[in-house]
């Protein structure tokens, strides 16, 4: 959840042209427009002398200082691109306050909803396993993405890869998330604690996808549990990961891996399932020229017969004339 006055701060307020200077590294950021904004403060797309970044500014150093650390440590994971790169830590000294701020690689890509418009339904499945795989990761090393949403995930590529863009909603495991969405929270639909854990975030993975299928989202009516149960049946898209979905509403996986595995599964089983019709598709066709050339046969042949009778009777009727 984000403060009520959020949106008056000045972090959230910047205009484009303006420009941040470092009070300690001296380095100039201009402001080229706001990418977004959350409880700990504003991105936005900047100018610097390493190139064009992302730029977070907050308001409470704690809370920057925390996500400077998550950077810092997706840094050290080998093998792993998680979180955007960190470039720059620093401090923008205004006339009435400080705050705090630090630069980083600014990724390019899609949303997830942009992405999904000119995909099959099967990438939604794709996407999710790439997701359970960092966050498998991301939980290996202590920590609980918190706050997962589509607003935070980005799609770069090709080749195509999910990609997280801002984790301010980072927590350590077992303590209590300090970032959250409604929609993505457990805890708005009585479902579980909101306690920094795997099944925390897998829940919201599996909220992700529901999203993709419902971009407007829906609001928590009667009975959460057959009011998800009917979103999902009402969903072409959502319909073959039911069981996985499910589980993940109910807090049924004991880590990201054992989801993903699942998944992963589910999507070789639907290939196969797609199989034995492609193979169908593939022995009609050669019937089907088959019948098409047996067709032309037969209009050759009387085509040949027509000529002959015509010919004949021809033939007969010249023959009459000179007798």
């Amino acid at each position: 959840m984000m403060p009520q006055d959020i949106r008056t701060s000045p972090v959230c307020n910047l205009a484009v042209g303006d420009e941040i200077r470092g009070k300690w590294n001296h380095s100039r950021y201009r402001i080229r427009r706001r990418l977004g904004y959350g409880a700990t403060g504003a991105v936005y797309l900047a100018d610097s002398d390493r190139g064009v970044v992302a730029l977070k500014i907050g308001h409470d150093q704690m809370s920057i200082t925390s996500e400077v650390n998550v950077l810092k440590r997706f840094s050290k994971v080998q093998g792993k691109v998680l979180g955007p790169s960190l470039i720059d830590v620093d401090d923008w000294v205004t006339k009435t306050a400080t705050y705090p701020f630090y630069a980083m690689e600014y990724l390019k890509g899609e949303t997830l909803f942009d992405f999904m418009k000119t995909k099959s339904p099967e990438w939604a499945g794709i996407l999710l396993v790439q997701l359970l795989t960092d966050l498998h990761t991301l939980h290996q090393a202590g920590w609980a993405f918190g706050d997962l949403k589509p607003d935070n995930l980005l799609v770069t590529g090709p080749p195509y890869r999910i990609r997280w863009i801002d984790v301010g909603g980072t927590t350590v495991m077992d303590r209590s998330i300090k970032e959250y969405t409604e929609f993505y929270d457990r805890g708005y639909w009585g479902k579980g604690t909101r306690k920094a854990e795997p099944s925390y975030d897998l829940f919201s993975a599996g909220m992700v996808m529901v999203n993709l299928a419902y971009p407007s989202r829906f609001t928590k009516n009667g009975d959460a549990d057959k009011q998800f149960q009917a979103k999902i049946a009402g969903s072409p898209m959502l319909k073959p990961y039911a069981p996985i979905l499910q589980k993940a509403w109910n807090g049924k996986y004991r880590n990201a891996e054992e989801m993903r595995n699942e998944l992963v599964l589910l999507l070789n089983a639907n290939d196969k399932a797609k199989a034995p019709q492609t193979q169908r598709n593939s022995t009609q066709k050669p019937t089907s020229r088959q019948a098409q050339k047996k067709k032309k046969s037969s209009f050759i042949v009387e085509t040949c017969l027509v000529f002959t009778f015509v010919f004949v009777v021809y033939f007969f009727y010249m023959l009459g004339q000179t007798m």
